[in-house]
């Protein structure tokens, strides 16, 4: 149990969604919980009562907010949903908050099953679009090279990500061919109510949360989350990004919302509270700054030096990916924000420490392997 927990509300309590079956939590919104082959064990989609014009007709049904991976258990779910949940009414418009695999996984074919558009963010949709068609983008060799520059050793992670080519493409197959372009500051009616567009970065390329005032409800996706932090990774296709400073930057704008507003995150419970958590994270990751600079006290550090100092727990080859991602996002901000220097040793692993303090570090691993 997260000890802070107690600090934020959850209205519906321990009550979850029944398997197949749609939840209620506020008016024309529903719950689903879907099941997750990972550590990560669930996500929550959402339905929203919608009414749209087809074909000069009005008609009603509702908007289904992200999707989770393909698979065939995930695929007899939503039938069960459309059985149980969907009061008779058709699936007029898929949402899609970002392009990870648990939310964007089955767009194709439900968009292709209820003849809907799906609804993304551009720069979303056509990174999805490039990792389908890549087997080397997050994983495969250029994920081993990526690793192991920053100090990654352990043969059974180095193979576990070398063989991971084809993953994104086997948990995301395809997506529509079409699709409706979300932005920041757009304001999309939802069966007449209005849910404003709120971009977010570090998390996904371009993350899309929905607030509707009218209710005070926040579909948050995964940038605000009750009990876990929200992962926050530097990837190999772009590695020297800083998104630890975009995700901090992202989150502080939800605290321009109502302090009571109904939080409906993608993993764990919907919450009351918003203003909390937000200080939660934000306090979380200076922890972690502060915890690396100490750390760095006693010389220059890889991201694989990072992760005991980060994670008090044996991580898996699969959890060692986000790690090394999440460590190296916060060395990053140090980095990029003038606190540490980055230096390449012999070895070809890069090495962060306080600014000024790794010249002289580097000069003497040089003049110690000439005269070895």
């Amino acid at each position: 149990m997260n000890p802070l927990e107690h600090q934020i509300t959850y209205p519906m309590g321990d009550t979850l969604p029944a398997p197949g079956v749609a939840m209620d939590v506020a008016l024309g919104v529903r719950w689903i919980r879907m099941g997750l082959p990972f550590a990560l064990d669930h996500i929550n989609l959402w339905l929203l009562r919608d009414r749209q014009r087809v074909a000069n007709t009005l008609v009603d049904g509702w908007t289904v907010v992200d999707c989770c991976i393909d698979n065939p258990l995930t695929r007899a779910q939503w039938e069960d949903v459309f059985a149980s949940s969907l009061d008779g009414l058709p699936v007029l418009r898929v949402i899609v908050t970002h392009m990870h695999p648990d939310h964007i996984g089955l767009a194709h074919w439900l968009c292709a099953r209820w003849n809907a558009r799906l609804w993304i963010s551009a720069t979303d949709y056509y990174a999805a679009r490039a990792a389908i068609g890549s087997r080397d983008g997050f994983s495969g060799e250029a994920g081993t090279d990526f690793y192991t520059s920053h100090g990654a050793r352990d043969e059974a992670f180095l193979s576990h990500v070398h063989g991971r080519g084809s993953y994104y493409h086997s948990l995301v197959p395809d997506l529509p061919t079409t699709y409706r372009r979300m932005m920041d500051g757009d304001a999309i009616e939802i069966g007449g109510r209005t849910w404003n567009c709120i971009s977010g970065y570090g998390h996904a390329p371009e993350h899309i949360a929905l607030h509707c005032p009218g209710l005070s409800v926040l579909i948050s996706g995964d940038m605000v989350l009750s009990r876990i932090s929200t992962n926050v990774s530097v990837h190999a296709a772009e590695p020297e990004a800083d998104p630890l400073r975009l995700f901090l930057s992202s989150i502080a704008r939800y605290l321009d919302l109502p302090a009571d507003t109904l939080t409906l995150p993608s993993h764990g419970k919907p919450f009351t509270g918003m203003h909390v958590r937000i200080g939660q994270l934000q306090s979380h990751h200076q922890d972690r700054l502060q915890e690396i600079l100490e750390a760095s006290r006693s010389g220059p550090l890889s991201a694989t030096d990072v992760l005991p100092v980060m994670f008090k727990r044996p991580l898996d080859p699969h959890q060692m990916t986000f790690a090394l991602g999440e460590a190296l996002a916060h060395l990053h901000l140090l980095w990029l924000d003038g606190r540490f220097d980055r230096v390449m040793d012999a070895k070809g692993v890069y090495r962060f420490g306080p600014a000024g303090s790794l010249a002289a570090a580097q000069q003497q691993e040089t003049a110690s392997a000439a005269v070895a």
